[in-house]
């Protein structure tokens, strides 16, 4: 799985909106100024978000962006599915079912759906307030163990 620069980013920015909840909503050019983001391309990610309600938007004077729940509410996991499309290390685990015709007698798909879980269940463990906390991660604990 190769996680796209769009998810990256959606990551960075929900985190500066979390560091940033106490100041109100949070203007694009802010946000695209801390974290080197083009505007062009963060007003896109910034879209999505909105669009699919983690995000509130308002525009004119006094508006911007800001979380539209707390920081623990949001796992990793919801963020990238939404930018991603799917998490899945393989195609063939990628839809709602696996289509692939050789899925009864494919010798793999068994360490693709067990990698396929790892992953789901780890990226849904880990909250945006978990990266608001250097400390946790940069010791190599998962979210549980911290």
């Amino acid at each position: 799985m190769l996680v796209s620069t769009k998810s990256r980013y959606a990551l960075r920015v929900m985190v500066d909106l979390a560091e940033h909840r106490e100041e109100g909503r949070i203007p694009l050019r802010q946000i695209a100024v801390r974290q080197d983001i083009s505007e062009k391309y963060l007003e896109n990610i910034l879209s999505t978000l909105v669009r699919h309600g983690m995000l509130s938007g308002l525009r004119g004077k006094g508006g911007g962006y800001c979380l539209t729940r707390e920081p623990e509410e949001f796992t990793l996991g919801e963020i990238l599915r939404l930018t991603e499309g799917s998490l899945s290390p393989v195609s063939c685990l990628s839809g709602p079912h696996n289509t692939c015709e050789r899925a009864a007698t494919c010798r793999t798909v068994r360490v693709w759906t067990e990698l396929d879980r790892m992953i789901e269940e780890y990226l849904d463990g880990v909250t945006i307030a978990d990266l608001m906390c250097e400390d946790v991660l940069a010791k190599g604990k998962g979210p549980q163990q911290a």
